[in-house]
């Protein structure tokens, strides 16, 4: 063999190699800064304010967090369970205007049942948890977050924060809401629904949305 040949045969060699070397770290989470923003939108920002800025530390556990929990899969919610947590969440929604505290507490306990049920960390593990769900559903976890914070400080300032008042927790559980209805939501067909259907779909969640007890009048809830 001669050493042209055996010069070519070693660069085919390397190449090969660290294209395979790129696959893995790929697959390992070694995402790059664009990566982490398209992946994980506000929450990236959120992280990156956490802390104060520092790009590196930021990506580094939102890298973490997807090695961890990026190959995790949701289990599919049977009918009549999503029916029952539907429920339940709408009695909290009406229990709101009463009683806005122990609404919030449910919507909290809800959302750490509901996870547990698709396949995420269970409850009794929320930051492990949460960041699973961060990697899943970035557009929405920050909901969860927030009503879980609110829930545990509503009663007497737990951990030295002070009380939520009322609007903060009807705010928390407005954000709550989006991913209680993203963890809810049935499979996805495959086929594209007629556009007669979507419509009339993209209508009824509108309407739900728009006929929450809080939203309608916000002084009918009592104060905290």
């Amino acid at each position: 063999m001669s050493t042209g040949m055996i010069i070519a045969l070693i660069v085919i060699v390397a190449a090969v190699v660290v294209v395979a070397a790129a696959l893995t770290l790929r697959a390992r989470g070694g995402y790059g800064g664009r990566d982490l923003k398209r992946r994980f939108g506000p929450e990236y920002d959120r992280t990156l304010a956490r802390h104060d800025g520092d790009t590196k530390a930021a990506e580094r556990e939102l890298t973490e967090r997807v090695q961890r929990h990026g190959s995790l899969r949701e289990k599919p919610l049977e009918p009549a369970r999503r029916e029952e947590l539907t429920a339940r969440w709408t009695a909290a929604q009406e229990r709101f205007v009463d009683a806005p505290r122990e609404a919030v507490t449910e919507a909290d306990r809800l959302l750490a049942e509901l996870a547990a049920l698709r396949g995420f960390p269970d409850a009794g593990h929320y930051e492990e948890q949460l960041a699973a769900l961060s990697v899943h559903h970035a557009d929405h976890v920050h909901g969860y977050r927030h009503v879980h914070r609110v829930a545990r400080v509503g009663v007497s300032g737990q951990d030295g924060d002070r009380a939520a008042d009322t609007e903060e927790m009807r705010e928390a559980m407005v954000e709550a809401r989006a991913l209680f209805e993203d963890l809810t939501a049935p499979p996805r067909r495959t086929e594209k629904a007629p556009a007669s259907t979507a419509t009339r779909t993209k209508a009824h969640r509108h309407e739900s949305r728009g006929h929450l007890p809080w939203a309608i009048n916000r002084r009918h809830a009592k104060g905290s």
